[in-house]
C-alpha cells in the first residue's frame, strides 16, 4: 500500500499485470462516491497524439446543457446540437475559449475547436439557469467517474501525474497532483481532502449526478 499526502488521499494496491489498467475511485469527506469528476493522467514523456473523437456533442435538452460536463482532448471539435423546440443562444467567456452562438436550432451551429486547455464554462443569453462546463485536457488518458465514483483508464506502463476536476471541488487540480509509477493494473481511491461547493443550480441530470449533496 502506497501513501501519498498531496492534498488529497491516496491508497494504491498494485496487482502483477501486462497492461496499466488504472481503476480509480473519488470519494468526498464522508467517504461518499463522486459521479462526473474529470480523472485524467499526464506524462512528460507523452508524444503529441491526436484526438480520438474528432467531434465531441454538448447537446440542449430540456433547456439544459446535456452533458452537464464534458470532457474532451485539445484540439478536439465539439457541435452544440439543439434537441428542443426553442432557440438557444450559447456562448462563454471562459479563457480556455470565447464564444458565441446567436440564436439557433436544430443543427445550425457549426462545430467549434477547442485548442487551449482549462474550463469552458457555458451559458445560454435566453435562459440564465442554463450552465454547462466543458473541461478540455492536453492527454488521452482521462475519464469521468460513473455513479459509483468509478473510472478505468488504460495507460502504458510509465511515470504519470494524476488531477480530478470538477465544479463543485474547491480545490484546483494542481494543489493535489499526485506523481503514480505505473506497473501493471492499480486501484486507486483519491479522497477529496475539502467539502464541496454548494450545487448553485441545483443540476441535477440523468445519471443523478451528485445526488446525495442537492
Amino acid at each position: 500500500m502506497r501513501i501519498f499526502s498531496m492534498g488529497l488521499l491516496l491508497g494504491v494496491t498494485s496487482f502483477m499485470s501486462y497492461a496499466g489498467n488504472i481503476e480509480i475511485t473519488v470519494l468526498d469527506k464522508q467517504n461518499k462516491a463522486l459521479s462526473n469528476v474529470v480523472v485524467y493522467l499526464t506524462s512528460e514523456n507523452l508524444a503529441p497524439q491526436e484526438p480520438i473523437a474528432k467531434i465531441a456533442i454538448m447537446d440542449q435538452v430540456n433547456t439544459q446543457f446535456l452533458p452537464h460536463i464534458l470532457a474532451v482532448q485539445r484540439s478536439t471539435q465539439v457541435s452544440f446540437p439543439n434537441s428542443d423546440s426553442i432557440q438557444h443562444h450559447v456562448y462563454s467567456f471562459s479563457p480556455a475559449k470565447v464564444f458565441e452562438l446567436e440564436l439557433y436550432k436544430g443543427l445550425r451551429a457549426n462545430p467549434l475547436l477547442f485548442e487551449k486547455v482549462g474550463v469552458v464554462e457555458l451559458g445560454c443569453n435566453v435562459h440564465d439557469w442554463m450552465l454547462g462546463y466543458i473541461y478540455v485536457v492536453d492527454t488521452p488518458y482521462f475519464k469521468q467517474t460513473d455513479t459509483a465514483g468509478k473510472a478505468m483508464i488504460v495507460l502504458p506502463d510509465g511515470e504519470y501525474s494524476l488531477k480530478a476536476w470538477h465544479p463543485r471541488i474547491q480545490d484546483s487540480p494542481e494543489s493535489f497532483e499526485i506523481n503514480l509509477s505505473v506497473q501493471g493494473d492499480e486501484q486507486i481511491t483519491v479522497e477529496i481532502p475539502s467539502s464541496l461547493l454548494p450545487d448553485v443550480n441545483a443540476y441535477e441530470n440523468s445519471d443523478n449526478e451528485f445526488s446525495d449533496y442537492e
